[in-house]
């Protein structure tokens, strides 16, 4: 039986992920931020935790492991070192890797700082768990990372196969298709992309996952490189801008102070 992903809404706009097969009672979750709605969906469905990966520090990602611990204490706990995250039982780092009993699945570590210093994504068989450093049509602020490490972080992901699935942490996709309107309004692939957005939500249906292909066209974060996106970043620096970072630099202020 094929490997499902589904989305458990928490707060008011995250997603907590959960992976499943059919035939078999094991589970992972990726940041969860709350426990109340992972319990839930879990015992209505006769599912067991056997692994919970997170991918940075934030109380909304990391809020729920107390409680999903007490429910299941032989769940293995994934993720940064980084003393702010209690609860681990496996810290891993870029290139190691993680294999999830029960699920036929193998997902490499990623590191991807910039939104916070010790930020990693889960990789493989085309599927991007990438937390809060790329959302649809956006990414992450800077806290307490840098803007250098979120760009060459962007970059990387940038350098996945085009068909891998990006499953981000928050429904911001209409929001950020806005901005990257405001960068492109003559990108046809954005006014698609806000269509099929409005459509999906006036349904309460999420929008994302998001394939990497169509971030390529639309996120304004992946395309430092074209043309109308850098001279729409050098108009909001006022000056001209020598490389991807400094572009991806003047496009995070511009979000930062202008729109968000």
């Amino acid at each position: 039986m094929s490997l499902k992903i589904e989305p458990i809404p928490a707060f008011e706009d995250n997603y907590i992920w959960l992976l499943r097969r059919l035939d078999h009672p094991s589970c992972a979750v990726v940041d969860p931020g709350e426990a109340e709605p992972v319990v839930e969906r879990l015992e209505r469905d006769g599912l067991r935790l056997d692994t919970i990966l997170i991918t940075h520090h934030h109380g909304d990602h990391i809020g729920g492991l107390a409680d999903l611990r007490r429910h299941w204490p032989e769940a293995e706990v994934f993720g940064p070192k980084d003393r702010r995250i209690a609860g681990l039982t496996r810290v891993v780092a870029d290139g190691d890797r993680v294999d999830l009993p029960g699920l036929d699945l193998v997902l490499d570590v990623m590191a991807v700082p910039g939104h916070t210093s010790t930020h990693i994504a889960y990789v493989g068989d085309d599927l991007l768990f990438c937390g809060d450093t790329l959302f649809a049509a956006g990414c992450g602020r800077v806290f307490d990372g840098t803007v250098e490490q979120l760009a060459g972080s962007l970059r990387r992901i940038a350098a996945l196969p085009a068909q891998t699935r990006c499953f981000c942490a928050h429904e911001y996709t209409l929001a950020n298709l806005g901005f990257a309107r405001w960068v492109e309004p003559e990108n046809p692939a954005v006014a698609a992309a806000i269509t099929a957005a409005e459509q999906r939500r006036a349904k309460d249906r999420p929008t994302v996952p998001t394939a990497l292909v169509e971030e390529l066209e639309v996120n304004p974060f992946l395309r430092t490189s074209e043309p109308a996106v850098v001279a729409a970043a050098e108009r909001f620096a006022g000056l001209p801008l020598d490389d991807h970072t400094e572009i991806f630099r003047a496009l995070r202020r511009w979000k930062d102070e202008r729109y968000d």
